[in-house]
């Protein structure tokens, strides 16, 4: 059973500030493979000293099979039309409310159903999948602070759900930056990934590191999150840090971009060239959980 979702004290965001809090956010993933270092956890949890103040949450309340507060969320659609989204998928995403809905307790689902003729795929074939894909581009972004997210990712191969962000600005990927905060993928079933992807270091040459629960990670929630700091980014689960990246850490003639805004993405991908593609083990509908995405600020 998950725990009641209380923000503590202080924290509670009162409506008649959500406009100034909202021009404050300044301005998977989908975003392609990992090359991920073979590192586990290592470091304890970053500054303790720091504070933080909540800028925006979006909690997933709301009547069960309703969609996600369109104020907050726009979809990203199709195959196809996206060549796959760049990694050969085999998901067609909707806007429906059978793959993407607040579950009516609390939570935002996202879930992947199997179907025959789901839309055109990358390959002209028809998709034998539907799933979901929710943005925050153009409604709310961030530059610096604590990003995070409660999430309990289903298991299986071929599954690959993401939580992550691309730059808010119109430069071609990988030029505006994407920092994936989650990936997952069923053929690692003990590890979650943190990568970041730019000029010099994208698709499978990403800068990336797992995290090793020793267990299976669809077993439970747990809380994905980033710091972000000008010039540093640090990844955590649960707290413990695990991955940071600086412009010092970059390799030769790679480029720094992430002094800029960044938007959010929720994703649910059946296949694609790092998971490869479900087999007879893989459990369909699979389901996303989300229990909430929070923006901090730091003191």
């Amino acid at each position: 059973m998950k725990p009641s979702k209380k923000l503590g004290a202080g924290l509670a965001l009162p409506k008649p500030l959500l406009p100034a809090v909202l021009a404050l956010l300044v301005g998977c993933g989908g975003g392609g493979s990992v090359a991920a270092t073979a590192e586990t956890n290592a470091k304890p949890a970053t500054p303790t000293a720091s504070t933080w103040t909540l800028l925006w949450s979006d909690e997933f309340d709301g009547p069960a099979g309703s969609a996600p507060n369109a104020s907050h969320w726009s979809y990203d659609l199709g195959n196809q039309e996206s060549n796959g989204w760049g990694n050969h998928e085999l998901q067609y995403y909707t806007a429906s409310t059978r793959n993407t809905f607040l579950d009516g307790k609390g939570s935002l689902i996202i879930k992947a159903e199997a179907q025959p003729n789901a839309g055109p795929c990358w390959n002209g074939k028809p998709c034998a999948y539907t799933s979901g894909r929710i943005l925050s581009q153009g409604k709310v972004t961030f530059t610096n602070g604590k990003i995070e997210a409660r999430i309990k990712v289903p298991s299986g191969q071929g599954i690959w759900p993401a939580f992550w962000s691309l730059g808010a600005d119109k430069l071609p990927w990988p030029a505006a930056g994407e920092i994936d905060i989650l990936e997952y993928v069923g053929k690692t079933p003990n590890s979650a990934y943190g990568t970041a992807h730019g000029p010099g270091y994208s698709g499978a040459q990403g800068i990336g590191k797992p995290f090793d629960f020793k267990q299976p990670v669809a077993d439970d929630f747990h809380v994905f999150s980033i710091i972000k700091r000008p010039n540093e980014i640090i990844w955590l689960v649960d707290g413990v840090e695990y991955h940071r990246l600086t412009p010092a850490t970059l390799p030769a003639g790679g480029s720094w971009v992430f002094e800029r805004s960044f938007f959010l993405i929720l994703n649910l991908a059946v296949g694609g060239d790092w998971p490869g593609s479900p087999d007879a083990s893989t459990v369909f509908p699979a389901q996303m959980s989300v229990d909430w995405v929070r923006i901090y600020k730091e003191n």
